[in-house]
């Protein structure tokens, strides 16, 4: 229970902080006039007669209203307790004032930015210099000045010095705040690039692996039905239908266990081997398909790879979008590194495509050769279409 009235306290404190430091002040000043502690630097006092001290607590009372008021006008309350203290020391001599301007004076330096940091440094030299000068002139002792500066240099420097140093920590923390927001949002923005990049993969990867199956599944099933009853044709289409939905099945299950387990291998993609396959699977679909493979020779992975991703793609658009046609594929080497054309002539779409494309596959293709440092072009030449990919054989980084 103390300690919940205590934090209660503490609160209340922290929300009435002008408040308490005004009741704090009057109190320092109501003590020290209680002691008779008057006439601060008395050698400057223009009263003829000492006066009773409370009148220096009477004339600091505007000064405890300017700290109460603090935070509202803190300009102001500096202004007002400027005044008080000059006349105080010329005067009553009470410390009151002084005390109030040196918290008003803190707040208003620790507020500032750095520029009027500087001008209330310089204006507190100058202070410094004329209250020093106005002491010789009055008391005419050089010792009573030089000591008078002194200690109104050590006051206000102490005080400015304080302040600054909070404000430059204020100043850092924030810097540090905003630092850290910063790359907050940066890191954000790697994270949805970085997603991006995975669903570009994801996207990629299923379209390579299951597509082409899907699709082949799709082709030969409608190119069955849309055709004369013919128990061998229907069979062997049946047949191509089932390879096709084992090998996706397999593309998909290898895939899935790569995305929970967090690594490993997709299955096995694949190589210019395949190429053999996708161009009996493209005649079984009903294109006269004419293939001229490249030589024996080493080729990098991702290269090779590529290569009969684009062979693949570009069978199952012919397939799609030329039925019955004739197919022309070549790949050969040279100097500057792989070449991959398909050529379509002759042939129709389908009237009623089962999986109609987008165009998406095409876009992956020319994205992924570009990566490698290659080249890609896809579009209608003369009454077909070409595809040709030209790439690397040391494909870039």
């Amino acid at each position: 229970m103390q300690e919940n009235d205590d934090g209660t306290a503490l609160r209340w404190v922290r929300r009435h902080r002008p408040l308490v430091d005004a009741v704090g002040i009057a109190a320092i000043s109501a003590i020290a006039a209680a002691m008779g502690l008057n006439q601060v630097w008395d050698a400057l006092s223009v009263l003829p007669e000492p006066v009773s001290p409370w009148w220096g607590f009477a004339l600091s009372i505007p000064a405890f209203i300017a700290v109460a008021l603090k935070q509202r006008m803190p300009r102001t309350g500096l202004a007002v307790a400027a005044t008080i203290s000059v006349i105080s020391l010329f005067t009553v001599g009470g410390i009151g004032g002084l005390i109030a301007l040196l918290d008003l004076l803190w707040l208003v330096t620790v507020r500032a930015t750095p520029a009027a940091r500087r001008r209330i440094l310089i204006g507190c030299g100058v202070v410094i210099a004329a209250f020093t000068v106005l002491t010789l002139v009055v008391t005419g002792e050089v010792r009573m000045a030089v000591l008078v500066g002194l200690q109104l240099g050590a006051l206000l420097g102490t005080d400015y010095w304080w302040a600054t140093a909070v404000a430059q920590a204020n100043e850092l923390a924030e810097l540090h705040r905003r630092e850290a927001a910063e790359l907050v949002r940066h890191a954000e923005r790697d994270r949805d690039t970085a997603l991006q990049h995975e669903r570009d993969a994801m996207a990629r990867e299923l379209h390579d692996l299951v597509a082409g199956h899907v699709s082949a599944m799709a082709i030969r099933a409608e190119a069955a039905l849309s055709g004369p009853q013919d128990g061998e044709g229907d069979r062997a289409a049946l047949q191509a239908v089932r390879d096709s939905s084992l090998e996706a099945h397999e593309a998909l299950r290898s895939m899935i266990a790569v995305l929970r387990a967090g690594g490993g291998e997709l299955v096995v993609p694949p190589r210019l081997d395949r190429v053999a396959d996708y161009v009996d699977a493209a005649r079984r679909a009903g294109l006269e398909v004419r293939f001229d493979g490249p030589a024996a020779t080493e080729l990098p992975a991702p290269v090779e790879q590529l290569a009969a991703r684009v062979v693949q793609e570009s069978l199952a658009n012919c397939v799609r979008h030329a039925a019955g046609g004739r197919v022309a594929v070549s790949i050969e080497t040279d100097a500057g590194g792989l070449l991959v054309r398909v050529d379509s002539r002759d042939g129709r779409p389908l009237e009623r495509p089962s999986l109609p494309g987008n165009g998406s596959g095409l876009a992956m293709l020319a994205e992924r050769v570009r990566a490698l440092g290659g080249r890609f072009d896809a579009g209608p030449v003369g009454a077909g279409w070409s595809v040709r990919a030209a790439l690397p054989l040391e494909p870039a980084a």
